[in-house]
């Protein structure tokens, strides 16, 4: 859980907000860039299909519908006894992650694909909400829900269903800190535009009254 945690609510958006597409972009040599980044960028299909999944309906509903179908019992057995289906696991949750992020976070050169005042419940709903639902399930279990723990020898003295309860509450309590917290600062940086904002209608009112006072006879 550990490891999931990482990868959706830490690397992703930490990630994202290191803006790292043009540095990389700038080390490639330029023959790369020409040949083969350019087509890639300037391709229909791709820039449709980076359009769709940015979308925050597409995103979150397969942020959430992954988090959901990782953690049912038939696939996550399967993960954790078969090493490529970790890995697919572990792809999927970082790749659906990017995507749910890049729609509250500016990924330059993109920009986010919701406004400020619809991030906030984007990442109290879609984030700390299903993180609390799927979180307090496995908190409260009373029983092991995978199979591929049973039989293994208690670690440090923690049994199975313990060791699944305490899963259960990282993804609950750090996953829901860090979304609150990202909720917290887009509301502060929608205060900030807003002023931006405000500042500029006031800007240009004041444009407008001088230029009538010029144009007015004397």
């Amino acid at each position: 859980m550990v490891q999931h945690m990482l990868l959706m609510v830490v690397a992703a958006p930490l990630l994202l907000l290191g803006a790292p597409i043009r540095p990389l972009l700038r080390a490639l040599p330029r023959s790369w860039r020409v040949r083969v980044v350019r087509p890639i960028a300037r391709s229909a299909v791709v820039r449709g299909a980076l359009h769709f999944l940015r979308q925050p309906l597409v995103a979150g509903a397969a942020y959430i519908g992954g988090l959901y179908a990782w953690h049912a019992p038939a696939l996550y057995d399967a993960a954790l006894l078969d090493a490529k289906v970790h890995v697919v696991e572990h792809l999927w949750f970082f790749a659906t992650a990017l995507f749910f992020w890049s729609c509250i976070i500016d990924p330059e050169p993109f920009t986010a694909t919701l406004p400020y005042p619809a991030r906030i419940p984007y990442l109290l709903l879609a984030g700390a909400g299903q993180n609390t639902i799927l979180g307090g399930l496995l908190a409260f279990s009373t029983r092991l829900l995978y199979s591929a723990y049973a039989g293994r020898p208690e670690l440090h003295g923690i049994d199975a269903v313990t060791d699944q309860r305490v899963g259960g509450a990282i993804m609950w309590v750090p996953g829901d800190l860090i979304f609150l917290a990202a909720a917290s600062m887009s509301f502060f940086l929608w205060l900030e535009q807003e002023e931006r904002d405000q500042l500029k209608r006031e800007a240009a009112a004041r444009g407008a009254a001088a230029d009538v006072v010029a144009r007015s006879p004397r």
